[in-house]
Order: C-alpha cells, then sequence, then structure tokens
C-alpha cells in the first residue's frame, strides 16, 4: 500500500511539473496567458486604430508578441504613419512598438 501511494505521488508530481513547464513560456514562444494577453491587445490596438478618424484601418495590420505590437502595411502619408504609431502606443498593455508600416 506504501509503495502504491509513492506511485501515485510520483505521478501527480510529474505530471504536474509537465503541465507546468508545457504552459512557460520561452524567448520565441508564448505562454498560455500571454497567448491570450497579446490577443486582447491586438483587438485593442485594431478598435484604436479603427476609432482614428485619420486613420484607414483596413490598410494597416496588428501583430502583438508579448505585449511588443508590430504595424505593418501601406499607408498614405509619414502624418498616418506617425499617428498609428502615437494611438498604439496609448493602448494599455503595450510594452513597446515596432513600426513596419511602409508609404505607398
Amino acid at each position: 500500500m506504501n509503495n502504491s501511494i509513492r506511485k501515485i505521488a510520483f505521478f501527480v508530481g510529474a505530471l504536474a511539473l509537465a503541465v507546468t513547464v508545457g504552459c512557460a513560456s520561452t524567448a520565441k514562444q508564448e505562454g498560455t496567458g500571454e497567448y491570450v494577453d497579446d490577443t486582447i491587445v491586438t483587438g485593442k490596438v485594431k478598435a484604436a486604430i479603427l476609432g482614428e478618424p485619420t486613420l484607414k484601418s483596413a490598410e494597416i495590420n496588428v501583430e502583438t508578441f508579448k505585449g511588443v505590437v508590430q504595424l505593418s502595411g501601406f499607408v498614405g502619408t509619414q502624418v498616418a504613419v506617425n499617428k498609428a504609431v502615437e494611438v498604439t502606443r496609448t493602448v494599455a498593455g503595450v510594452k513597446s512598438v515596432k513600426n513596419d508600416m511602409r508609404l505607398k
């Protein structure tokens, strides 16, 4: 009986360790919680850009990885590029902005 309890305890401990390591983040991969957070940040940034009347939001792509937001796409003016970056920086959860937008 004592041996059975040890085996069960070992199994439960190994399972807990595997689950914890499986959900942890690495430098190139997000953890589960970070993925959800980044999805929310991406949605907020898209909404903020959509809410800005001077920007054509269909031309701006938004991706987020560990709080770093990458803006890409083609825009008409440098003013639009600057405005998109400015709007993005105001969104909660944005750690930094990587600007990969290009002028048409």
